[in-house]
């Protein structure tokens, strides 16, 4: 079904503090293990005839020099909340370099927050440096073409939010999920590697806790997990990895898996 080969590049796996957390001295935080370091949760997918970034956190910069990302021909994103959308002036250094207004994928009520947020950006008279993007609504199962590959939104609920996955060839990413739909279950069922969120281990109100996950991983039979958007409460990395199930692991800042679309 699917004949050409990409990469996906997970720049960011962890929540909106990041890990380590400002001033907390838990093993995670002090950790020297260079996996249990993380990034505002976001992936670059890199293919054939171009390169996706899903969502733009204030890391953002940090992780296109940590992964030599030189190259973007459009963002998706999967909600507002800061930690998904906060790096959007950076897109600056891909306009100058390319030459190019830089397409911004996302639901209407995300890009209304967007248009407020960045308002500086759509004043009538521009100055020299803005951010040059174009925006570009999305609706869930209403796939995109995106430089020849087709991307198409998924329903997932965060808590009350209803927010965005993305489902790239036979490869599935969602994060901030608790809730999800029946064709979102069905399409994560049919891909071949699935990213999800796994917070920690306690309850929590709008996303899966790592308990959570791993049931609705084993309920829905879906094949080659690794999970992503992980508090400094989850544990450590290596330790935590050790008690996952076959199959799934978490995963970290910098990891590359290949898929195919």
């Amino acid at each position: 079904m699917f004949h050409r080969e990409g990469i996906v590049t997970i720049t960011g796996t962890g929540t909106s503090q990041g890990v380590p957390v400002i001033s907390c001295d838990c093993a995670v935080c002090r950790s020297g293990d260079q996996k249990d370091k993380r990034l505002r949760s976001s992936a670059y997918i890199s293919f054939e005839t171009g390169a996706v970034m899903i969502d733009i956190g204030p890391d953002f910069r940090t992780q296109c020099l940590a992964n030599n990302i030189d190259q973007l021909d459009g963002v998706f994103i999967t909600h507002e909340h800061m930690d998904h959308v906060n790096g959007l002036d950076d897109i600056r250094a891909f306009n100058y370099l390319q030459k190019k207004i830089m397409p911004i994928y996302a639901e209407e009520r995300v890009l209304a927050e967007i248009r407020k947020r960045y308002s500086y950006i759509f004043e009538p008279v521009a100055y020299t440096g803005l951010p040059l993007i174009d925006l570009r609504p999305l609706e869930p199962g209403s796939p995109v073409i995106m430089s020849g590959m087709e991307i198409t939104p998924l329903r997932v609920m965060h808590g009350w939010l209803p927010i965005l996955g993305f489902r790239f060839g036979n490869f599935a990413y969602v994060t901030d999920a608790k809730y999800f739909d029946a064709e979102t279950i069905a399409s994560l069922r049919e891909a071949e590697t699935v990213v999800i969120n796994a917070l920690h281990h306690r309850e929590h109100h709008s996303h899966l806790n790592l308990s959570e996950a791993l049931a609705f991983i084993e309920e829905h039979q879906l094949k080659n997990v690794y999970l992503t958007h992980i508090s400094h409460q989850m544990g450590l990395q290596e330790e935590v990895g050790r008690t996952l199930p076959p199959g799934v692991q978490l995963a970290y800042d910098g990891l590359r898996i290949d898929f195919r679309y």
